[in-house]
């Protein structure tokens, strides 16, 4: 077997927050495909990073009262903490904040710069008189320009949906100071990313970088066309400064998602010092160098939220500054927990620490496992199908097998294994079963893998059912058949230990002691457990109880406050805002009457086709079918809550005497009816498919 040396990096978490369940499926899922590789015998090396720079971070650290330094460094020692907790094997985990992460920076923009590949043109920006800085779209806030709205964000309207830009707002004010923005010009820096179209169609489509439908996304944005991306951003600012920039110019940073991917190659190099003259040695230029592209592998596992940065922006910077591009980039979907959005209110915005407070790790490792596959989809994490998935597959069934087995043999045959095994067919067809699951691991069917390990301890237990061990040890003269029966229920554990590590590692260690055997390698397998003494057997596993799951929930609701920020956040536009205080009985004034709200007119509608709104980040664009004459045109703006695909052929609501609402992408002929927070999550409110199109609902 040839021995394949791979890199493999996960997006780095942003360096002003806590981990949660939502993250951790990216990071449980990278480690998992990181430990199933090495067991196989390839030499992989997995690292990370904080993500430390940008105005979020810098502000974040005036809030506390700490330096953004000290900010950085106390977020990495908790993250670093919680991935800990989750069996997180990092063979390096840095920062961003960092000399190598700077040098590869430089490096890499001042050969875009030389080659042709940087332009400067002014930009006209909202900036805040008061703290001197220019303001990203999420730090302003005033009246909608289209429905009259007050106190909206700079990018869209939550009453109305109407995306537009910070400058078109009526009233508008600093969320940071209060004060009224001015514009004002400054000069700032640009990757010419069109001139790399070509080169970027044919990698998103070649050698299976990307999967099918991140690459179909891609020829989206190909087909409205590539534009230059701005990478600079001025002073104030956390991060580096660009270098070589003219000495009468205000300071100019690299925007955060320019040195953010850099980090992988950053940790990497971080690594490759640490381990100089030693046994493990690596070689950057090994793997980095653009001629090595077809000796070593890397790999960057992501979620579908990051896919542009990925996908355009970063190939695009590698190959234009001579270095490799990546092998593969591997996208996820989101986390739903109990089929909806991750809520606060409803305490299933659960922390990473919160759930280690009152569950095992390894019940979620294996939970994950068993939904993810090489899928851009999201994933559900239902808390009733979870406990009763992992007390069904793992303590039903495969701690079990040595559960019914072990006692037999450490108490009559002092632990020993038969010399011969009494089922080989049995044995075989288990062991051949690993080169399917090795396959499934290595391709991110992980749910796949699980499918086939279960149906391998269900043999087990239908051959010890039938066999009856404990039935037969009351029979006098059956002492070598219970000794046969309870050694292939030991051989057929081991089997499924080596094919769950990867997944469930302290548990499958646990197991190795109790085997008594030096490790559980793939290639283990293939030697079965004869004429072998096992030590004494140990509970491996406790069931999941409700009230577990119940005080995570409780807990979670009461630890999480309301000015929390996401930590994938890149960006202040990205930020999550703080939810405002909610009104009392004296100040709720704008009532309606019944009077009022009978005026509003609502059908039944089918949803004929939903789409995207290019140019758009927030809105869903519908044709419904209302039972009028012809088809409406209505856009929503829930894209962050659905793809298109989860509301195609739906039957929904539809307000349809609400005036009719000109947006810059056409006009909105009606409102889809949803429930919810809009910051939180937000349902649509469906119907059953036997519901007429254009009922009128009281």
């Amino acid at each position: 077997m040839k021995v394949r040396e791979i890199l493999v990096t996960s997006a780095l978490p942003y360096a002003n927050g806590d981990i949660h369940l939502g993250h951790l499926v990216e990071y449980i899922q990278t480690d998992i495909w990181v430990r199933s590789m090495k067991a196989q015998g390839h030499k992989v090396t997995y690292v990370c990073a904080d993500d430390a720079h940008g105005t979020a971070i810098m502000l974040k650290a005036e809030d506390n009262g700490v330096t953004p330094e000290q900010q950085i460094a106390n977020v990495q020692a908790a993250h670093e903490a919680d991935f800990a907790k989750f069996l997180i094997n990092f063979d390096n985990y840095h920062s961003t904040h960092s000399e190598e992460n700077r040098e590869f920076s430089e490096l890499i923009y001042r050969r875009l710069r030389d080659a042709g590949h940087i332009s400067t043109r002014d930009v006209e920006q909202l900036f805040d008189p008061e703290k001197q800085l220019f303001l990203a779209d999420r730090f302003v806030k005033g009246t909608c320009p289209e429905c009259g709205a007050a106190d909206q964000y700079g990018d869209n309207c939550e009453v109305c949906g109407t995306t537009y830009d910070a400058t078109e707002l009526k009233d508008p004010h600093s969320t940071l100071s209060n004060a009224t923005p001015i514009l004002k010009t400054s000069k700032h820096y640009f990757f010419d990313l069109p001139e790399f179209e070509q080169f970027l169609k044919d990698w998103t489509r070649s050698d299976n970088r990307l999967q099918t439908s991140v690459a179909n996304k891609l020829q989206e944005w190909f087909d409205a066309g590539l534009t230059s991306w701005d990478i600079s951003r001025d002073a104030p600012y956390f991060g580096f400064q660009i270098p070589d920039t003219p000495s009468d110019e205000p300071d100019k940073y690299f925007y955060v998602w320019l040195d953010a991917p850099v980090g992988y190659m950053a940790s990497f190099k971080n690594l490759c010092d640490k381990r100089a003259g030693t046994d493990d040695a690596l070689d950057f230029d090994h793997y980095w160098a653009q001629e090595n592209e077809h000796k070593t592998e890397v790999y960057h596992f992501i979620g579908k939220d990051i896919v542009y940065f990925h996908a355009l922006f970063w190939p695009a910077m590698l190959a234009g500054s001579e270095l490799r591009t990546p092998t593969g980039v591997f996208a996820h979907g989101f986390l739903m927990v109990n089929g909806e959005k991750m809520s606060k209110s409803r305490g299933t915005f659960i922390k990473a620490d919160t759930y280690a407070e009152h569950l095992h790790p390894e019940y979620l490792r294996y939970y994950f496992a068993s939904k993810l596959s090489d899928k851009v989809e999201d994933i559900n994490l239902d808390l009733e199908d979870f406990m009763q998935k992992v007390n069904s597959d793992l303590v039903g069934k495969v701690v079990n097998i040595a559960s019914r087995s072990a006692g037999f043999l450490v108490k009559k045959y002092d632990g020993m294994l038969t010399e011969v095994c009494a089922e080989p067919s049995l044995l075989e067809d288990i062991t051949k079963t690993g080169d399917e699951i090795a396959a499934a691991y290595e391709n991110r069917e992980f749910s796949r893998a699980m499918r086939l390990i279960m149906q391998c301890a269900d043999k087990a237990n239908e051959y010890i059912d039938e066999k009856k061990p404990w039935a037969l040890a009351k029979v006098e003269g059956s002492e070598q058949e219970v000794q046969d029966v309870c050694s292939v229920a030991i051989n057929i554990f081991r089997q499924l230990m080596v094919y769950l590590a990867p997944v469930l590692p302290e548990l499958t260690e646990n197991a190795r002691e109790f085997l008594n055997i030096e490790n559980l390698s793939f290639a283990s397998r293939n030697e079965w457990l004869l004429g072998h003494k096992i030590n004494k057997f140990k509970p491996l596993m406790q069931r999941i109880e409700e009230k577990d799951i119940a005080a995570m929930v409780d807990a979670s609701k009461a630890s999480l406050t309301q000015t929390e920020t996401s930590i994938t956040n890149k960006d202040s536009k990205l930020f999550e805002k703080n939810e405002p205080a909610a009104a009392t009985d004296a100040e709720q004034t704008d009532y309606i009457g019944i009077d009022d709200f009978a005026k509003v007119e609502m059908k039944v509608a089918h949803v004929l086709a939903c789409n995207h709104v290019e140019g758009a980040d927030k809105l869903l664009q519908f044709t419904l079918d209302v039972g009028e004459d012809k088809p409406r045109n209505v856009f929503s703006g829930i894209r962050k809550f659905y793809e298109p695909e989860q509301l195609q052929g739906k039957k929904v609501i539809c307000v349809t005497n609400l005036a009719p609402r000109k947006m810059k992408f056409g006009i909105s002929e009606g409102m889809i009816l949803s429930a919810g927070d809009p910051k939180t999550g937000l349902t649509v409110i469906t119907l059953a498919d036997d519901v007429k199109i254009g009922t009128t609902l009281a």
